[in-house]
């Protein structure tokens, strides 16, 4: 049974292929879908599959790039048992497993020169010989192949032969780059979002952040995007996030050079989720414990960040070492000290920001010698 596109986006370029992918569906011939890592070149595959008569029948997809050079034929075209030490069993192939189907060959650029020249007599006999087998195997397949190498200049390089790109190349289709797609860009923010949120409600971004998702150059397109959200759905599940509400060490590079540049790199002020990362990372002491701590402020250094990096064997720690438990002491102080300022020194508003029993701030506060209206 035929399916719908899976393809999200309305940006002209999206609509252009989809358009594309409805006119070639039916077809038979060879596809070759190039375009760089990460924009969706195996879901265009896929579309081209589930839109085509072929729909009912496998759709196979192969890694060119992840399969051991020696492995590839057996992998292919299948084996019989006894064809080489380790064969035990028949297997088969991922061309006969697409039989009436469609096989995906990704990476194709990776292939090696000898597994070349027998894809090309697949491709013009239709036919596969299995590792160890004299009598060959009819297969009807559609070959849907990808890459995101430049292929003309491999020829020319004499890493890719010429008649097998000719072979592939019958209908060309070419993925843009998700910097290219405008407001795809929040539609798959969104979509990215809304699969990822846990037991609260999705992420959501200010105007701010929405300007700097879409002025961001995505070196890692699509895929880049789903694992940032996957990571701010972790983090900072069900909050709306501006671009001074994400620690810098959470951005890539590019939007951190955006936060900087937009006066942003500060954790604001009213963040509460922040705290939370805190809890992920909290040290049990009873002397020094941060995980009832909610509020963090403090511009001039950003402690959450710290606590992050450290976690992520990030460039925070001193050449000459530190002491862990002095550093969670001295980072509760300061919360303490905050909530104490922000709430004029009344401890039971200080305890409410803090989420800590009233008695229990009291003995911090009388441990760090603090004052208190």
């Amino acid at each position: 049974m035929r399916q719908p596109s899976p393809i999200i986006g309305n940006s002209q370029p999206m609509r252009e292929i989809r358009k594309l992918i409805e006119t070639i569906a039916d077809s038979p011939a060879t596809v070759m879908i190039n375009g760089e890592s990460g924009t969706g070149k195996e879901l265009v595959a896929q579309a081209l599959h589930y839109q085509s008569p072929r729909a009912d029948a496998n759709f196979v997809p192969l890694n060119c790039a992840a399969i051991p050079k020696e492995l590839m034929e057996s992998e292919l075209f299948g084996h019989r048992k006894g064809a080489f030490t380790g064969a035990l069993a028949d297997r088969v192939g991922r061309f006969e497993l697409a039989h009436g189907g469609t096989l995906f060959l990704d990476e194709i650029g990776d292939l090696s020169l000898d597994m070349q020249v027998k894809l090309l007599r697949v491709l013009q006999e239709r036919t596969v010989d299995p590792v160890g087998s004299s009598r060959p195997v009819e297969v009807d397949v559609r070959v849907v192949a990808a890459t995101h190498r430049d292929l003309e200049a491999e020829i020319a390089a004499g890493r890719f032969r010429e008649d097998l790109y000719y072979r592939l190349n019958v209908l060309p289709v070419i993925t843009p780059p998700l910097r290219e797609r405008g407001d795809d860009i929040l539609l798959l923010a969104k979509y990215y979002a809304d699969k990822f949120a846990y037991k609260s409600a999705p992420v959501t971004f200010s105007p701010d952040f929405a300007d700097a998702l879409k002025a961001y150059e995505w070196p890692g397109n699509v895929r880049e995007l789903s694992n940032l959200i996957h990571r701010f759905s972790t983090l900072f599940s069900g909050q709306k996030l501006s671009l001074r509400s994400v620690p810098a060490a959470m951005l890539p590079k590019g939007l951190q050079k955006l936060q900087l540049e937009r006066g942003d790199a500060v954790v604001e002020n009213h963040e509460p989720h922040a705290a939370d990362v805190l809890q992920m990372f909290a040290v049990g002491d009873n002397d020094a414990t941060l995980s009832e701590a909610v509020t963090i402020t403090e511009p001039e250094h950003n402690h959450v960040e710290d606590i992050i990096l450290l976690a992520q064997g990030g460039p925070v720690l001193p050449p000459e070492g530190l002491s862990l438990k002095e550093r969670m002491a001295e980072i509760e102080r300061a919360f303490i000290e905050q909530a104490l300022d922000r709430s004029d020194g009344n401890v039971s508003k200080t305890a409410r920001l803090l989420n800590l029993q009233r008695t229990t701030l009291i003995e911090k506060i009388d441990k760090y010698r603090l004052r208190s209206a």
